[in-house]
């Protein structure tokens, strides 16, 4: 099974080119991923990170859609606890959770609610990471109390999903004027 799915002759954008943006996506997204993970956190709370690496999710979401979407987010996490040494620690499960759940919230909102913007995706996308990440730890250490964190993690994640939203609208702003990426869009900018 391949991750990509075979396109027919004639499509926008040949099976080539997609698995090279494709890979391109999943390595950036695994640098910032790792990168970030080597970053102080400059919040309060304990485990808060900014999730630029989300914004290579948006991207391939955006672009192609639900399925190479979570190809890239599982793709990302699993490559960057490789790199960083915490391939099936609980920080692996968390992040994995995480980028599971928000992975599919993003999605459903590009898809089925045009009412929100990029930057309320992305935001989304922060609060359900951290959904996800609480529900994998309450698994893990078996215990409801974990719960208790949960304001603290939205309070940090509405902010976070805004900076990652903006960033993003940016970018992609940008590449809608420049035209670089409008035979990569499966869907008009």
């Amino acid at each position: 099974m391949t991750l990509l799915h075979a396109e027919p002759r004639g499509t926008r954008m040949s099976s080539t080119r997609k698995l090279v943006f494709f890979s391109l996506l999943v390595a950036l997204g695994t640098t910032l991923h790792v990168a970030e993970g080597m970053i102080p956190n400059p919040f309060p709370f304990p485990g808060v990170k900014l999730g630029l690496a989300n914004i290579v999710t948006l991207i391939a979401l955006y672009f192609f859609g639900f399925r190479d979407g979570m190809a890239v987010a599982l793709s990302r996490v699993v490559l960057g606890s490789l790199v960083g040494g915490v391939f099936l620690s609980p920080g692996f499960l968390m992040s994995l959770s995480g980028a599971v759940v928000s992975t599919v919230v993003m999605a459903c909102l590009l898809g089925y609610a045009p009412c929100f913007s990029i930057k309320g995706v992305s935001v989304a996308g922060a609060v359900s990471h951290n959904v996800g990440q609480i529900l994998a730890a309450a698994f893990l250490i078996q215990s409801q109390t974990i719960f208790y964190y949960f304001p603290f993690l939205l309070l940090a994640a509405i902010p976070t999903g805004m900076v990652t939203g903006h960033i993003l609208d940016a970018l992609l702003t940008r590449l809608n004027k420049s035209g670089i990426l409008q035979e990569y869009a499966s869907r008009p900018l």
